[in-house]
């Protein structure tokens, strides 16, 4: 009976070098051999090298990269790179490719599960609903696709942002992981200030990442600056206030040192005003952090059927004033490839609609 794959998106040095071990080889092969798989972006063939014969035999033929496939490719004329992965159940999951305003980098985000269960009204990727998580290696695949993405375009992955589908903080032991795996400079080498995770303000998994000891970046997704139009938004808004949140994540940052970015979606006569605003400059207050402002990228009917818009860009200018008037860190992040499903989880619910016709 033949073993196992050997699946090195999944692998650690420690579980690669006991299936060496298992060969009859030294243990110690087992980082040069994921590092070159990692430097190699997934490449499984083995490095130039001097490696004993039952390496050499048993490698091709118990080590593949790892179980999900690539599926639909998009790309936006702005340079933004969709790309849909087929998982080995048969489900998919989206990762992007963003450019950035130097040539020579880009920016990856990758989702952490497969659909989600947070229900934001205005997100694509809550209309299908919650499967299941991915698992590290999962994510990291995700990784070494976009990597793969960025080179064949003559840039370099410098960033990477857990804000696809999927809440990471309900799946962290997955993600810490893989940011393990995807940062650390002997394995992705990313870089540990190179990675950002994001939450709707899941104030137990913020402890958890900061308790971590990593010091990656940290993102909250408010998308309103007071409770009650927060909880119309996102059902969490209902169960955690944000006066907790922000206490959350004024000890994330005290803790780790890295300023905390706050995610806000601007919605069309829904969180866009000028009392808004102030609402908005008033909770930041003093602290250290940055306000990243969000255009809408129309994803049709919410769960609750609501029609939401992109705010007109001079009422974005404006917000973005008051805040800046108040002293707060802010900027206005425009939507990324809208005519390629660019918005989370809009190509995957498409894919999805279309198989599902196709069966009909």
């Amino acid at each position: 009976m033949a073993p196992d794959p050997c699946v090195l998106a999944e692998a650690t040095i420690e579980s690669l070098a006991e299936r060496v071990r298992a060969w009859g080889c030294k243990p110690s092969h087992a980082v040069p051999l994921l590092r070159a798989f990692y430097a190699r972006d997934g490449e499984t063939s083995l490095p130039p090298g001097l490696w004993p014969e039952a390496l050499r035999r048993r490698w091709p033929v118990e080590c593949v990269a790892g179980t999900s496939l690539p599926g639909l490719r998009q790309a936006s004329m702005d340079g933004t790179v969709k790309l849909l992965r087929r998982l080995h159940d048969g489900r998919s999951v989206e990762c992007v490719l963003m450019p950035d305003h130097r040539p020579d980098r880009a920016a990856g985000c990758v989702s952490s599960q497969v659909g989600c269960a947070m229900g934001c009204d205005f997100c694509a990727t809550t209309k299908t609903g919650f499967e299941r998580n991915l698992s590290s290696g999962e994510i990291v695949e995700q990784f070494l696709a976009l990597r793969r993405e960025a080179r064949a375009a003559g840039r370099r992955l410098q960033t990477l942002v857990f804000m696809g589908m999927g809440e990471p903080m309900l799946n962290l032991d997955a993600v810490l992981a893989a940011v393990e795996r995807i940062a650390a400079n002997g394995l992705g080498g990313l870089g540990w200030r190179q990675v950002t995770i994001s939450t709707v303000g899941v104030i137990a998994g913020i402890e958890r990442l900061a308790a971590s000891g990593l010091g990656v970046h940290l993102a909250i997704s408010l998308h309103a600056p007071d409770d009650a139009t927060r909880a119309t938004l996102l059902p969490v808004g209902r169960r955690q206030r944000l006066e907790d949140i922000m206490a959350a994540a004024d000890a994330y940052q005290g803790e780790t040192g890295r300023p905390v970015t706050l995610q806000y979606c601007l919605l069309r006569g829904v969180n866009d005003s000028d009392d808004h605003a102030a609402a908005l400059a008033a909770l930041v207050g003093r602290r250290r952090m940055h306000v990243n402002l969000l255009r809408y990228n129309p994803t049709g009917p919410s769960l609750l059927g609501r029609h939401y818009e992109p705010t007109p860009m001079a009422v974005e200018e404006r917000f973005v004033a008051r805040l800046r008037a108040a002293a707060v860190v802010a900027h206005i992040r425009r939507s990324r490839g809208p005519e390629i499903d660019a918005a989370c989880g809009q190509l995957r619910r498409r894919a999805v609609q279309d198989e599902t016709a196709v069966v009909g």
